[in-house]
């Protein structure tokens, strides 16, 4: 797992894709962040983080934030031209943190109108990993059937469901245990909450 594409669309929870950026990060993968026009309306309402500009210029400030990191690529959300956008080019897996139940719906009927819809389709008729991550409460029967759908083309559905048998004290603790659980998917180690019979 070099390279991992980490996407964050319009759902509330936008803080789980960060988190992950993260630690990614810090385990030195290539890191390419994809943000939608309403996943980076809701990173600015809940985060304060204003990324706009060109996308070099996204680019810039996102590489600011990660301590400067020169493993992490950010495209445009629109740009269907970019490598990602290709099976030839294709990441060694996709997280979608948080998903939206938008996005996952147009995923399960394979609507491509944009980068993260199409890397997801990617990432499914090249059999790789694609990970999702819901954050929506309660879920519709449209949600699940989607979700169903999703998961029978090959995704892994992973909600945004904290934990309480490690016994968190700080939201960031909470936080990291999902974001443990989606670097659990990616078979890849880390220490970021206690495992169950650890303690």
């Amino acid at each position: 797992m070099n390279h991992i594409l980490v996407a964050i669309t319009g759902a509330s929870g936008s803080i789980y894709g960060l988190r992950l950026v993260e630690e990614l990060l810090r385990g030195e993968r290539r890191v390419t962040l994809l943000v939608t026009r309403s996943g980076m309306d809701v990173l600015r309402y809940e985060t304060g983080l204003k990324w706009s500009g060109t996308t070099s210029e996204r680019q810039a400030l996102m590489r600011d934030y990660f301590d400067g990191s020169p493993n992490l690529q950010h495209f445009s959300a629109d740009d269907l031209f970019a490598p990602i956008a290709s099976g030839s080019s294709a990441p060694d897996a996709m997280v979608v943190a948080p998903c939206s139940m938008g996005s996952a719906a147009r995923m399960a009927a394979g609507i491509s109108d944009n980068l993260v819809e199409r890397a997801a389709d990617v990432m499914l008729k090249e059999r790789r990993d694609l990970i999702l991550v819901p954050r929506e409460t309660p879920f519709n029967q449209v949600h699940l059937e989607n979700l169903l759908r999703l998961a029978r083309a090959g995704a892994h559905i992973l909600p945004a469901m904290p934990a309480f048998y490690q016994r968190p004290r700080t939201m960031e603790e909470l936080i990291d245990f999902v974001v443990g659980k989606i670097l659990d998917s990616l078979r890849i180690e880390h220490q970021l909450f206690e495992r169950w019979g650890e303690g």
